[in-house]
């Protein structure tokens, strides 16, 4: 890359039950926070990519794009990117590629999902549409089941715990508190884990991320444009992209997602780092066991070894590698076409120094990791300040 491409600026909606606001209203309070960050307003703006899955389904509302560009009084280029609860982290490499390719100077980049005005039922079926539908959702499977095949897998080969497996919820419920716009900020245990209801042996509920409302967005800039704006511009030094099979029993293995293994060894080429460069990471930690085989894909902790490394502290804050310290989105929500621009959020954040009691210190290159579906697309960002 001649130039690079920078996070000047971040805004983020509160992540839950949102039962007051709408979608429009979230995506534009989202953007709105982006652009005070930067110290801008929309004029300054050339185009805009919008993260979302779902909305026709889960809010009735389709053409997101044109519908943002709309509310902000923007007649510019606009364009949604679905990648199911990836599409967050493809808009975001879509933004970037649009300022690379030398289309745009300032690109906002958004993502917002409405969940919580279909039942519960309604949303796992919606989901569901992100995998295999004639293999898998036509026979009544649903992504809880799906990431239980993959955890019974994992405790097989590698004698992951059922503690373990209830690891990462704890460890990032426990970072939730300190994150304003988190669903869940209160402690778990444990024996809370194990003792919830069951989903899908041998996940509970508290094992699960949570059906969420919720919009991020980030402003990117070109370099020479960014330094206008802000003495702490955060760039993008890498970015890695991948799709596996879309059915579970279409994949060469149930214990490690191959789509994120390559993502992330094209972003760290990328970026001219290695996994032990990375000091701060935003994983996708739908399922606890999601978690676990991320920081084994990404090649923070050898296979097999996730799970007993997060129970040992491993990836909690100031740890090895600082994971989640959003609380993720077992702790701080998933609102899905959100999700991956959340994360970038929070690792720019982190990177700027100014993020508060889940600071990690002298943070200087950060990761995240977004999956679609069970797996069949994963995207990896890598950012360095």
């Amino acid at each position: 890359m001649a130039e690079r491409v920078a996070v000047i600026g971040v805004g983020l909606t509160k992540f839950g039950e949102l039962w007051t606001k709408g979608i429009r209203d979230l995506a534009i309070e989202a953007g709105a926070k982006a652009m005070e960050d930067a110290n801008m307003n929309s004029k300054d703006i050339d185009a805009m990519y919008v993260g979302n899955m779902s909305a026709g389904r889960f809010a009735g509302q389709e053409h997101l794009n044109a519908l943002i560009a709309d509310q902000t009084g923007l007649n510019i280029p606009s364009t949604r990117v679905e990648g199911a609860c990836a599409s967050g982290s493809l808009a975001v490499r879509e933004g970037m590629f649009s300022i690379l390719a030398g289309q745009h100077d300032i690109v906002l980049v958004g993502g917002a999902e409405k969940m919580s005005d279909v039942s519960t039922a309604q949303a796992t079926t919606g989901l569901m549409g992100a995998a295999d539908e004639e293999w898998e959702g036509f026979h009544g499977l649903t992504f809880p089941g799906l990431y239980a095949l993959m955890a019974k897998k994992h405790m097989h080969d590698f004698g992951t715990t059922r503690e373990q497996l209830a690891a990462p919820a704890i460890k990032n419920h426990h970072n939730a508190i300190m994150n304003p716009i988190a669903q869940f900020p209160f402690e778990i245990t444990t024996e809370k884990v194990i003792n919830a209801t069951m989903v899908a042996d041998p996940l509970t509920l508290l094992d699960c991320s949570p059906i969420s409302d919720g919009a991020a967005a980030i402003i990117l800039a070109r370099e020479s444009v960014a330094r206008k704006y802000t003495d702490t511009p955060v760039f993008i030094g890498g970015t890695g992209l991948s799709t596996d099979a879309l059915a579970l029993h279409d994949r060469r293995t149930l214990t490690a997602l191959d789509a994120a293994v390559r993502a992330s060894k094209r972003a760290y080429e990328m970026a001219g780092v290695t996994a032990k460069d990375i000091q701060v990471a935003e994983v996708h930690d739908c399922f606890t066991i999601a978690e676990i085989m991320a920081v084994e894909d990404l090649g923070f902790f050898k296979k097999g070894e996730g799970g007993k490394a997060t129970m040992d502290g491993e990836t909690q804050i100031g740890g090895k590698i600082s994971v989640n310290t959003s609380g993720g989105l077992k702790g701080a929500g998933h609102p899905v076409g959100a999700t991956g621009i959340k994360q970038a959020a929070e690792i720019v954040m982190q990177l700027r120094g100014d993020i508060g009691k889940r600071q990690v210190s002298g943070a200087e290159i950060g990761l995240t990791h977004n999956v679609g579906g069970s797996g069949a697309t994963a995207v990896v960002n890598i950012f360095k300040r």
